[in-house]
């Protein structure tokens, strides 16, 4: 992307990604000129009409190496080069607040945008359901996108935590990150487990995402006060779920959609979308919770 913005003396490029006509309804789409400058954005286009206007011909794509698969859209992938001056002057001559509805069109009208052309890995993450499966697919014994790639190693930031402990679990499908304890009894399919997760015995984690903790809990200073641990408690059932950060579930309960696919729910505040079961940071779930006592 450096390169063609170099190559192209841009003081602006966008990186795009071929996209069919049904795709392009959920994004912003570029119309371009015949040397890829942009000259045009419309934001998520519904009608054919509207799609003509701002449509790619499928060869010009072909003729710089990607194939188009009978797509013919650019779709707008919301990464963006600046020149720095180019950038300084256009936040600083406007009142601007929105970068992609804003900042980006101005840019078009005012300053030479160009196209770069991207064919490989990338997920909108903009949904409940987008985030939720471009987790889970990251878990399957194929994913679409390789971590472990010694020619192109990724590096997370280092924590410096224990590593993962395991006693007696049964995991399969499933990324589990650094300073976790995880009991026995407990099964993990098809899910993401976050950093500093503490799995009591005989829980089952299914399709769902573990955010972990912040933080390592002490341990409880022999008062008789009730209290709710970070973490998941002893046979607990979490499915089609997002469990935020810190959050506290009590020994027996059932975080599952329940069926449902659209809801706000009090006592605990949980949500609903798409069919997931999103829990908030620091949410407390009571022991023995199940979704239609919500």
């Amino acid at each position: 992307m450096l390169k063609t913005h170099q190559e192209t003396g841009a003081d602006v490029t966008i990186a795009a990604l071929p996209v069919d006509r049904q795709a392009a309804r959920g994004f912003g789409v570029m119309r371009l000129d015949d040397r890829g400058r942009v000259e045009g954005f419309l934001e998520k286009p519904q009608s054919d009409k509207e799609i003509d206007m701002v449509r790619t011909d499928p060869e010009w794509m072909e003729s710089r190496g990607i194939e188009s698969k009978g797509r013919d859209c650019l779709a707008s992938m919301g990464i963006y080069l600046f020149n720095r001056d180019t950038l300084v002057e256009l936040l600083a001559n406007n009142g601007y607040e929105d970068f992609g509805k804003e900042v980006f069109p101005m840019s078009i009208r005012t300053r030479n945008v160009q196209v770069h052309l991207f064919d490989g890995y990338w997920e909108d993450i903009g949904t409940i359901k987008s985030f939720f499966q471009a987790n889970l697919d990251l878990a399957k014994p194929n994913p679409p996108f390789e971590f472990y790639c010694p020619d192109a190693p990724i590096y997370t930031r280092p924590r410096y935590l224990p590593a993962s402990k395991f006693d007696g679990a049964n995991i399969s499908r499933a990324l589990i990150a650094d300073g976790c304890v995880i009991d026995e009894g407990t099964t993990i399919e098809n899910s993401v487990i976050g950093l500093r997760c503490r799995i009591g015995k005989n829980v089952t984690i299914r399709n769902s995402i573990v955010m972990g903790s912040d933080f390592y809990e002490a341990a409880p200073d022999g008062t008789d006060a009730p209290r709710t641990d970070i973490g998941i408690g002893d046979g607990c059932l979490i499915e089609n779920a997002i469990i935020d950060k810190n959050s506290r579930l009590g020994e027996g309960a059932v975080v599952s959609p329940g069926g449902l696919t659209e809801a706000d729910l009090e006592s605990p505040e949980l949500y609903v979308r798409d069919g997931i079961l999103v829990t908030p940071k620091n949410t407390v779930i009571p022991p023995g919770w199940k979704i239609d006592q919500g």
